[in-house]
């Protein structure tokens, strides 16, 4: 058993689809794909990463509920689930975990309906815009906030 920090990296609705979901507005990296690259940035920053996709709003919440008692932070790209979930929030307040918040795109340059996020307001900070280099930066982000916070 590893003693490095574990972060859950939660990914939400639709986000199985990468590489053949608008590749144009995603990128072409599958899921697999920037898992394995969350992994190796992980290890090279002494984390370890339970990463983790569900289509289902209630299975997020019970996977940040279980990270309360396992995980050191918590990194969600809740996809649509940003625009209209209180559960989610309501959970990522619960687990009193540093949390940051990540998207692919940026919500702000897409529809008006993308423009209002339920995470924000429970996260350290948001990582928009970037595609799957997001998640890197995203991990870059939590170790240093591990690292203030102590």
């Amino acid at each position: 058993m590893s003693d490095a920090p574990e972060i859950l990296i939660l990914n939400g609705p639709n986000l199985n689809m990468l590489g053949v979901r608008e590749p144009a507005l995603y990128g072409h990296e599958t899921l697999a794909d920037i898992e394995a690259m969350c992994r190796e940035r992980a290890g090279a920053l002494g984390l370890t990463v339970d990463f983790q996709q569900s289509n289902f709003e209630g299975e997020l919440v019970t996977l940040i509920q279980r990270a309360r008692d396992s995980a050191a932070g918590i990194i969600i790209n809740p996809a649509a689930y940003t625009h209209t979930s209180v559960a989610i929030h309501d959970a990522l307040k619960l687990a009193d975990l540093p949390v940051i918040e990540l998207h692919l795109s940026n919500p702000h340059q897409r529809e008006a309906f993308r423009h209002t996020s339920y995470v924000t307001t429970v996260a350290r900070g948001t990582i928009a815009g970037f595609g799957s280099h997001g998640y890197l930066l995203a991990l870059d982000a939590m170790s240093g906030l591990l690292e203030r916070d102590g």
